[in-house]
C-alpha cells in the first residue's frame, strides 16, 4: 500500500475483500512501532458485529475504498483484539500467521520489536 498516505484519513473508509465483497468499514489503524509505516487496520465487520485485523500490505486503496487481497471468510476469522489498544507482539505474529505472511525482518539496530502503535497515539 503507499506509504505516503496519513493513515488517519483510512478511517472510516470501505473495505472489500478480493472478490469486491464489502468486509465493512476501517476502524483503526496500527502503525508498525520500529518504523511508523502503516501495517495493520481494524475492519469492523458489521453493525453488531466484531473487528477484523487485516494487513495494509498487499491491500490497496482504489478510490476512497480499501482493497483487501483476501477472501472475506478469512478476514472475518482473523483474531480479534479490540480496538484502541496497542498490539502486543504476540499478537500481530498471530495476524502474520492467520494471513500467512512472511514476518519482516527486525531492524539491526532494534533486537526487540515492539509492534502496532495505534495512529495518532503520541509516545510517552
Amino acid at each position: 500500500m503507499q506509504t505516503d498516505i496519513d493513515p488517519r484519513s483510512l478511517i472510516g473508509r470501505k473495505a472489500f475483500d478480493r472478490d469486491g465483497h464489502k468486509i465493512g468499514t476501517v476502524d483503526e489503524v496500527y502503525l508498525d512501532d520500529a518504523t511508523g509505516v502503516p501495517e495493520w487496520a481494524a475492519v469492523r465487520t458489521g453493525l453488531f458485529s466484531r473487528d477484523a485485523f487485516v494487513p495494509l500490505e498487499p491491500s490497496e486503496l482504489v478510490g476512497d475504498a480499501l482493497h483487501i487481497p483476501y477472501e472475506r471468510a478469512l478476514i472475518k476469522d482473523a483474531p480479534d483484539f479490540g480496538v484502541g489498544r496497542h498490539l502486543s507482539p504476540e499478537q500481530e505474529l498471530q495476524l502474520y500467521r492467520h494471513y500467512n505472511l512472511t514476518l519482516p525482518p527486525a531492524p539491526p539496530d532494534a533486537p526487540d520489536r515492539d509492534f502496532g502503535r495505534l495512529a495518532g497515539q503520541e509516545e510517552v
